[in-house]
């Protein structure tokens, strides 16, 4: 079965589908996407495709419209080339903030890409990690959503001393994803509640649960400023942390975010490498990257056999 599986890279994170490869034992398919001089995007195809099972890898990273375009072209090209079925693959999907209105005349952007990616051809969605679970529901054809959470849970077990680890939420809106991460550790949780108290004025953190003396860990989807999570971390050491860890799938972290984190007194951030670390990320002293290759290419193995792929998360 395995010969029969294409799978294809974009230039958002070309090192993450080498490892995915690598882990398959499938060689990269051969495809050429390149630049017109006024950045038109040009994809062309340079194997047989006809019949097989592709799988076209690309996070919607920044630049997040770029990477989107070029993962639409795929899908088309490879619809245009008789590929028996085609999953887009998309560890990080950039668009998954805007999954509701927040005020009159706004719009729902994430629906509007899960519809692009299937009118564009493809047969199956694959992704990490999705910031609002509903988004699958938001696609027409089946999307499997990967959790990180077995990949976070082994690192800390090798790194950590769980007799004394509780799970922190930074918001109340990651509470779920929070809690089950703690499940699986059988770790107690913890969740920070900020709100602010007039415009204006910074926010208020209080913490829920008893920190003190506890090497804390905050978990999250995607840290992207990382304003939270430094205010979070100055609020549970002030409250009595021995120490405090973040572990984040999706390391967006866009402006002066690694900076930030470098001088905070956040102990380490670990992220994975859905979105591929820029240079700061990689000689920042207190960020780790840790790989889920594995997970991503267990889960398109599975795909590709017909076998189930909930069950890698039982």
């Amino acid at each position: 079965m395995a010969g029969a599986m294409k799978i294809l890279a974009g230039n958002s994170n070309r090192p993450l589908t080498e490892a995915i490869a690598a882990y398959l034992g499938v060689p990269l398919t051969k495809c050429q996407v390149r630049r017109f001089a006024d950045m038109e995007i040009f994809v062309e195809i340079q194997e047989n495709v006809r019949g097989q099972d592709a799988f076209v890898v690309q996070p919607t990273s920044f630049p997040t419209n770029d990477h989107l375009m070029e993962a639409l072209i795929m899908i088309d090209a490879l619809r245009r080339a008789s590929a028996r079925r085609i999953t887009a693959v998309i560890p990080y999907f950039g668009y998954a903030r805007q999954d509701r209105k927040p005020g009159p005349r706004t719009p729902i952007s994430a629906k509007l890409v899960a519809n692009l990616i299937t009118r564009a051809g493809a047969d199956r969605v694959l992704t990490v990690d999705l910031h609002a679970g509903q988004i699958q529901g938001f696609f027409d054809i089946p999307t499997d959503n990967l959790f990180a959470a077995p990949v976070l849970v082994r690192d800390i077990q090798d790194n950590l001393n769980l007799r004394n680890v509780m799970v922190v939420s930074p918001d109340v809106g990651g509470v779920v994803r929070a809690r089950a991460l703690a499940k699986r550790i059988n770790a107690p949780l913890a969740i920070v509640d900020k709100r602010r108290e007039r415009a204006g004025e910074s926010e208020v953190m209080n913490i829920i649960g008893e920190v003190k003396g506890r090497n804390c860990i905050l978990v999250d989807d995607i840290v992207d400023s990382g304003g939270t999570l430094c205010n979070a971390a100055d609020a549970l050491l002030e409250a009595g942390a021995a120490d405090v860890r973040a572990y984040i799938t999706h390391g967006v972290l866009s402006g002066g975010a690694v900076a930030r984190i470098s001088s905070s007194r956040l102990k380490e951030l670990v992220i994975t490498d859905s979105i591929q670390p820029t240079e700061a990320v990689r000689v920042a002293k207190n960020v780790r990257v840790i790989s889920i290759a594995p997970l991503i290419g267990e889960a398109i193995a599975r795909t590709a056999k017909e076998e189930s792929v909930s069950s890698l998360f039982d």
